[in-house]
């Protein structure tokens, strides 16, 4: 195949994994949609949609029908897979138009489309399913490029879609989806005939081809011919954005800017649901915020529906100077609260002046992209996945501005028609299909010892009930090895010692500026020495003291700055001994320091329940299996004290508690839980995880 040479695409086409393929075209679609999607110049996560036709026989006649295969509902091309597409008669799609009644009819067109499934185990059809159904070709893309958006959303679009492909390319003005902008695309098509792709006013792309790879081919070509275009429309202007107005701060400060500040936008960003945050500083973020324009653009909104639909319309604009002293907190909330309910204020009048007799209620009225000029771009989401892609469309977003006021003059939906898009009543019930939030979701948790063993064990519990966590330890390689085992977006580490108040800063400032904050930490180091009294050195005493309580006193000081500029309330727990309750033998530096974190815990409790930070310890015993302290010395140091071998130790612990059960890490982990997840009105409270032994009992 003859391949052509891109600079503003990524051709990604295997010919040695298509051919593997054979002639399945679902498969080659399925290849062709996802290697698409993984260029986000040409779409973001769930934008956009694809599809082929094929000939399959009728289950019930037996005679051959053409079936189109398109992605479902809320799906993502470049993650698509035979489960998440739907299977259509596409001649049954095509007889709607004999009861099709008109704009007023698009939402009951949508339930028709399920009279029109071949395959009984499709996805729902998405809104997008006639404006593939209604086109005649083979394989169809319908992609949001930057590039095409900035074209769709220039000024005099359809003159300047005819200046870069002549009459190779329709146009149609905006519309919103639905079966009537599938009969425009038909219309088009009909006036038309021979063009390569038909560009959406305000929207996005539709191209095609006979096969899966002549349509890839042709959406990459087209795509960049725009972005050639643009390119050249750029350095004939000689600069975007109406230049620069500001310097940027260098890298190292913004990220100290942005981790300090996070905590109090994430407060604000949450006076209805607590949100996740990002945040980025990327050169094209950067060459907008800092602009003479944004004041002028920033205001219009985004164009395209995919957008504003996780973005809102528009974004906040920080007024504060990028050399802000943030260290009076209090005074650097009082600068930032107005603009909070500035634009609380004009969201709802932005609601009550478009909403429709049968609109949804008003949603969330805080901002989604909040903008610091000289410093970055932040976000604020349900949870890090959705933020992280809401900074990314607004990146998409940028970039489309950034084209269009190259080319003629960037243009913005009327507010009216952004409205009824996110007032949608499908999208809304599209929101309301969402799985419901696990207990944790919305929430970041910081475990230290989270390299292995019992805090490990914690952090994938957390994890598993919807909380973003980050995980400490002083050994880098073995973080790495159990942030693996997450998926994207839920964890991040830090190598952090907790004897050293730097490093847990350091810790903190990552879990903010990768999460916007901290509700949960847990303090899981620790280490065990089991010596007599003559034996024990003061070098033990003092790791002991040092890794145990100083490091939980540090870690909580700590986590309490954050947890009080959120005001959101939070979590510390101890995860202390049963020997801080229970003397034993040879264990005078252990049982002291792990007494000394019970004990500050309480105090902790009773000292911040007006926060409603709320500290809890949880004390394991006898967790032999998995535990990282059994490692050492340690286990030769109880089977000496108990007159056994450290083999027998597992048996020797479950036999001395009321259960007789041998204790495992993730058994700590569930007391965790209970603490953080179930037990929303206890503190200063101790869950003893110990199999039940009599002499620890707390009362």
């Amino acid at each position: 195949m003859q391949v052509k040479e891109f600079k503003y695409v990524d051709y990604l086409w295997d010919d040695s994994k298509a051919g593997k393929l054979g002639d399945d075209q679902v498969e080659l679609f399925l290849y062709r949609s996802n290697i698409l999607g993984a260029d986000l110049r040409i779409t973001n996560y769930g934008g956009g949609n694809t599809s082929c036709k094929t000939i399959e026989k009728d289950p019930l006649t037996n005679e051959d029908v053409e079936v189109m295969w398109i992605k479902g509902s809320g799906g993502d091309i470049g993650t698509l897979t035979k489960s998440g597409i739907a299977g259509l008669y596409t001649e049954r799609l095509r007889n709607l138009k004999n009861v099709y009644g008109g704009l007023s009819d698009e939402d009951r067109m949508v339930g028709l489309f399920n009279h029109c499934i071949y395959d009984l185990d499709s996805k729902a059809p998405s809104i997008d399913t006639p404006l593939h159904g209604l086109l005649p070709f083979k394989h169809i893309d319908h992609l949001h490029p930057d590039a095409l958006i900035a074209v769709a959303a220039a000024k005099d679009s359809a003159k300047v879609t005819k200046e870069i492909w002549g009459d190779t390319m329709g146009w149609v003005p905006w519309q919103r989806p639905g079966f009537d902008l599938g009969l425009q695309l038909e219309k088009c098509l009909n006036d038309n005939p021979g063009i390569r792709g038909i560009v959406l006013g305000s929207h996005g792309l539709f191209t095609w081809g006979d096969t899966s790879y002549e349509c890839y081919m042709n959406s990459l070509e087209v795509i960049e011919m725009a972005s050639e275009f643009i390119e050249r429309k750029i350095k004939e202007k000689g600069s975007v954005f109406g230049g620069q107005k500001i310097d940027s701060l260098p890298k190292e400060e913004r990220s100290k800017k942005a981790a300090e500040l996070m905590p109090l936008l994430r407060g604000l960003c949450s006076s209805e649901n607590r949100m996740i945050g990002h945040f980025t500083d990327s050169d094209v973020v950067l060459e907008y915020i800092n602009s003479n324009d944004l004041a002028r653009l920033a205001p219009m909104g985004t164009s395209c529906p995919d957008h504003f639909l996780r973005t809102k319309i528009q974004p906040l604009v920080l007024g504060l100077d990028k050399q802000e002293d943030l260290s009076d907190r209090k005074a650097v909330l009082e600068k930032l609260q107005p603009a909070f309910d500035k634009y609380r204020k004009e969201y709802k009048e932005y609601y009550d002046n478009h909403k429709r007799d049968n609109s949804p209620g008003m949603r969330d009225a805080n901002p989604v992209i909040i903008i610091y000029p000289g410093v970055g771009m932040f976000s604020f989401a349900k949870n890090k996945q959705t933020t992280r892609v809401a900074s990314e469309f607004y990146v998409n977003a940028i970039n489309v501005m950034r084209g269009a006021e190259a080319i003629t003059e960037y243009t913005a939906l009327p507010r009216q028609e952004a409205f009824d898009i996110e007032y949608w009543l499908l999208e809304e019930a599209k929101l309301q299909r969402m799985p419901k939030e696990k207990p944790l979701s919305r929430k970041v948790a910081l475990v230290t010892g989270a390299g292995g063993g019992i805090g490990k064990a914690i952090a994938d519990k957390l994890a598993d009930e919807g909380a973003n966590v980050v995980l400490t330890d002083i050994a880098e390689d073995r973080l790495k090895e159990a942030l693996n085992t997450y998926g994207r977006d839920t964890a991040a580490y830090a190598v952090c010692d907790v004897t050293k108040s730097e490093s847990i800063s350091e810790a903190f400032t990552k879990a903010c500026l990768e999460f916007g904050g901290v509700d949960i930490v847990v303090h899981s180091a620790g280490l065990a020495i089991s010596k007599p009294l003559a034996d024990t050195t003061e070098k033990d005493w003092d790791i002991l003291q040092n890794v145990l309580v100083k490091g939980q006193f540090e870690l909580a000081k700590q986590g309490v700055g954050v947890m009080r500029d959120q005001d959101l309330g939070g979590d510390f727990i101890s995860i202390a001994s049963k020997n801080g309750l229970v003397s034993g033998p040879n264990n005078v530096g252990y049982g002291t320091a792990k007494a000394a974190q019970q004990h500050m815990s309480r105090l902790l409790a009773a000292e911040l329940g007006g926060d409603k930070i709320r500290v809890n310890t949880v004390n394991p015993d006898g967790v032999i299996v998995g535990s990282k302290i059994w490692e050492g010395d340690w286990a030769e140091g109880r089977a000496k004290a108990y007159g056994i071998t450290v083999d027998e130790l597992p048996a020797h612990y479950a036999k001395r508690n009321l259960l007789n059960e041998i204790i495992y890490p993730e058994d700590i982990a569930k007391g965790v839980f209970a603490c953080v997840g179930i037990l929303d009105k206890t503190t200063g409270n101790i869950i003893n995880v110990d199999g039940g032994m009599a002499n620890a009992f707390v009362r």
